[in-house]
């Protein structure tokens, strides 16, 4: 590989490795409907208005601080991929992810590391991407490429500080805060998930149209919400989850139009509260991303030489 496909596949594994945590936890089967195993289920819950429900569900989600997560994005011709492991979220996202990239741009881009998957495991401060035997053999023989948030928000424009803020501050709550901004959230049924009986909510958030009259979001949560929305490119996006009678999330979906293309993401969640050991990998298999982009002839934010 030459040094500038190193870069690129560096640079690419960061974005992806990074927004699949995103997706995983808060934003990413592929479809609003029921996945296999779904169906109607038909046990009656307690009267309760759906913002009142949404309410406590973000609360109880929020609480539990930890889950094992499998995940679905596609993301135009960028990527599909799945992902499945188990994240922490109470001081930030930490956890390991099983990242299997299946089809699009990424995919093929994997493929010439030696494998389309890889472990990813998330720290406070960065994470860590286990690259294939190819990959190793041209960035100094070592596995793990180190990615801190500080350098990732270096990496220029808007793109770098929205990934490092959605990776130390999203939880899987952020869906439930998604439909408590849309305004016209409902409540869509009551179905079985994974074996859980659950109550289905739907609502669509425009951010154009995001205003604190129509939100049941404080001002300050709603203006953070709509800065995400909009550096991520999203306009309009449909927000669909399913709670249990513990008013913890079952699964979540969401769609919407991005600048990368339309985009489809679907999570499970399960095992709350189930502990999530995560260690640093060892430093003689580790290459810190800056460092190697810095052997390559570039720096974060820097254009770079061939």
């Amino acid at each position: 590989m030459k040094s500038t496909t190193v870069r690129r596949m560096a640079l690419s594994i960061a974005v992806a490795a990074a927004l699949t945590a995103v997706a995983a936890c808060g934003s990413p089967d592929s479809s609003s409907g029921s996945g296999k195993g779904d169906k109607a289920a038909g046990k009656s819950t307690p009267h309760m208005s759906p913002i009142a429900a949404l309410r406590s569900a973000e609360r109880s989600t929020d609480k539990a601080e930890s889950a094992r997560v499998r995940s679905t994005t596609t993301m135009g011709s960028l990527m599909s991929m799945t992902a499945d492991g188990a994240l922490t979220w109470g001081d930030g996202v930490t956890g390991t992810l099983t990242i299997t990239y299946t089809g699009g741009t990424m995919a093929d881009t994997m493929r010439r590391t030696g494998s389309t998957s890889m472990e990813a495991r998330y720290l406070p401060d960065a994470y860590y991407a286990r690259m294939g035997d190819a990959f190793a053999r041209q960035a100094g023989g070592k596995h793990w490429i180190k990615y801190a948030y500080d350098d990732l928000a270096d990496l220029g424009g808007n793109s770098g500080a929205y990934l490092k803020d959605q990776m130390q501050n999203t939880t899987p709550n952020q869906s439930v805060k998604l439909l408590l901004a849309s305004g016209d959230v409902k409540k869509a049924g009551e179905e079985t998930i994974s074996g859980e009986h659950t109550t289905h909510y739907s609502g669509t958030v425009n951010v154009a149209d995001l205003a604190g009259e129509n939100s049941n979001l404080d001002a300050s949560q709603l203006a953070d919400l709509k800065k995400q929305l909009s550096q991520a490119g999203v306009s309009t996006e449909t927000v669909d989850i399913w709670v249990n009678d513990k008013d913890l999330l079952v699964k979540k979906v969401e769609k919407a139009d991005m600048a990368a293309g339309a985009m489809t993401q679907t999570a499970y969640f399960s095992d709350y509260g189930t502990k999530v050991p995560v260690e640093e990998p060892p430093a003689s298999d580790t290459e810190d991303f800056k460092a190697l982009l810095k052997k390559q002839g570039t720096t974060p934010g820097g254009t770079g030489t061939s």
